[in-house]
C-alpha cells in the first residue's frame, strides 16, 4: 500500500462524539475529507443540524444522532440506533467532554459527578459498546480518544483550576492505555490525542483572559487552530496507524517540554 492507500477512509464509517461543533467537528470534517461516512452525536439537535448541513456542502455524508453522553442510560440506545442506521462503527472518535473551573477545596461535588460521567464513563461505554458490537466482531477498529495535556501532567494554577476535568482526564489516559493492551488482539487500536489550548467554547473564558500569556508561554508562540488536529486523527484513524496503540499525543506547539 501506498501512503495515500494507508491514509485512505472510504469505505469506513466514524462516529464522532461531541462532533456538532469545535474540535469535534474540525476531527469529523478531516475524517469526511478521506472518504469516511459520519455518525455526529450531541446534545443540542439544532447544533447537530447546522454541523451536518457544514458537511454536506462539502459533499462529505453525514448523519446526526442526539445523545448526551453524560447520562448512561441514553448511550446505549443512540449508539445501536448508529448501528442499525449505518451497519457498523470502524472509528469512534471520543470527543464529548466538558470542564469546571474551581479551587480544590471548594470544587462542588456535582460538578465533579458531571465530568467523571461525561468525561470518563461516557468514553468508556461508548468504546466498550462500539467494540463489543462492531470492532471486535470485524477485527478491525480505531478508537482515538480526546484527553487533554491536562491528563499528562497538573495544570498551572495561575491559569486554570480544574481538579476534575485533570482527573477525569487523567483517566482517559489510563482508559486508552489498557484498551489497546486488552482490545490489540482484535485488530483494534486505541489512542488519545491530548490538546492544549485551543480557541473553543470550553476555553473562550480562560483565553479571553490570558490567551496572549498562553500563547507568549509555548514554543511555538501561538494557541491550536482549527487545522491542527486534522492530520493526527486521520494518521490515528487509518490503516496507517497499525503499529501504533496506547499511545497519549501532546497537541500543544510544545507547552509541555517547558
Amino acid at each position: 500500500m501506498n501512503v495515500k492507500q494507508l491514509l485512505d477512509l472510504k469505505g469506513r464509517v466514524a462516529l464522532v462524539t461531541g462532533g456538532s461543533r469545535g474540535l469535534g467537528l474540525q476531527m469529523a470534517e478531516a475524517l469526511g475529507e478521506m472518504g469516511a461516512r459520519l455518525a455526529l452525536t450531541a446534545r443540542k439537535q439544532a447544533e447537530l443540524d447546522e454541523a451536518v448541513a457544514r458537511l454536506k456542502a462539502q459533499d462529505i455524508e453525514a448523519s446526526a444522532f442526539v445523545c448526551d453522553l453524560g447520562k448512561r442510560d441514553s448511550i446505549a440506545p443512540a449508539l445501536e440506533a448508529i448501528l442499525a442506521k449505518l451497519g457498523k462503527v470502524d472509528i469512534l472518535v471520543n470527543n464529548a467532554g466538558a470542564t469546571w473551573g474551581a479551587p480544590a477545596e471548594d470544587h462542588p461535588l456535582d460538578a465533579w459527578d458531571k465530568l467523571v460521567n461525561l468525561n470518563l464513563t461516557g468514553t468508556f461505554l461508548a468504546s466498550q459498546l462500539i467494540a463489543k458490537k462492531s470492532m471486535i466482531p470485524s477485527k478491525w477498529g480505531r478508537i482515538v480518544n480526546v484527553a487533554s495535556v491536562a491528563g499528562l501532567m497538573a495544570s498551572d494554577p495561575r491559569v486554570v483550576k480544574t481538579v476534575a476535568y485533570n482527573a477525569t482526564k487523567h483517566g482517559v489516559v489510563g482508559i486508552t492505555r489498557q484498551l489497546a493492551a486488552e482490545w490489540g488482539e482484535h485488530g483494534i487500536t486505541v489512542n488519545a490525542i491530548c490538546p492544549g489550548f485551543f480557541p473553543s467554547k470550553m476555553t473562550k473564558a480562560t483565553l479571553d483572559a490570558l490567551g496572549r500569556m498562553v500563547a507568549e508561554l509555548t514554543p511555538t508562540k501561538r494557541l491550536g487552530n482549527e487545522e491542527d488536529l486534522k492530520g493526527l486523527v486521520v494518521l490515528l484513524a487509518s490503516e496507517a496507524s497499525r503499529h501504533i496503540t496506547g499511545q497519549a499525543i501532546a497537541v500543544d506547539g510544545g507547552a509541555l517540554l517547558i
